[in-house]
């Protein structure tokens, strides 16, 4: 293969805003990426991500949803969460106290992760964890 195309394979899934529905997230993308050594700190990223959609945005509500993406290639696996939005200001990593009992999920997927992306979509938020499978010191893919 040439060195700047990749083939990279990409599954969405769409849920509804119950709390039980992370526990589905969860053993998706763990079906997803049986096998590769990312599969657990995924597994761990969907879950924080799909919890704060739920807890903190409209996704959370009556009619609520939110949408999980997973995409890996040959560089990267890539697991993005998009919200239902019903917040004015965007997610960020806050850095609190250890024994916080809230506030503390995106810091620990920003620690896990090499980098989090986070972009505004259709009037809610896309958080985006990629792990990157070369890694140089500092965080950057090779």
């Amino acid at each position: 293969m040439h060195e700047y195309t990749s083939t990279a394979r990409v599954w969405g899934l769409s849920c509804p805003g119950f709390p039980e529905e992370v526990s589905r997230a969860r053993r998706w993308t763990r079906d997803i990426l049986r096998g590769s050594p990312f599969a657990e700190d995924a597994e761990l990223i969907v879950s924080e991500l799909s919890a704060n959609a739920i807890l903190h945005t409209a996704s959370g509500l009556e009619s609520g949803s939110f949408h999980l993406a997973v995409a890996v290639s040959a560089q990267v696996v890539a697991v993005s969460v998009t919200d239902d939005g019903g917040t004015s200001t965007a997610p960020k990593a806050e850095h609190q106290d250890q024994d916080a009992e809230h506030g503390r999920g995106l810091g620990m997927v920003s620690a896990i992760a090499h980098r989090v992306v986070i972009h505004d979509s259709d009037g809610g938020h896309t958080v985006t964890a990629e792990l990157f499978t070369d890694v140089r010191r500092g965080g950057h893919p090779c």
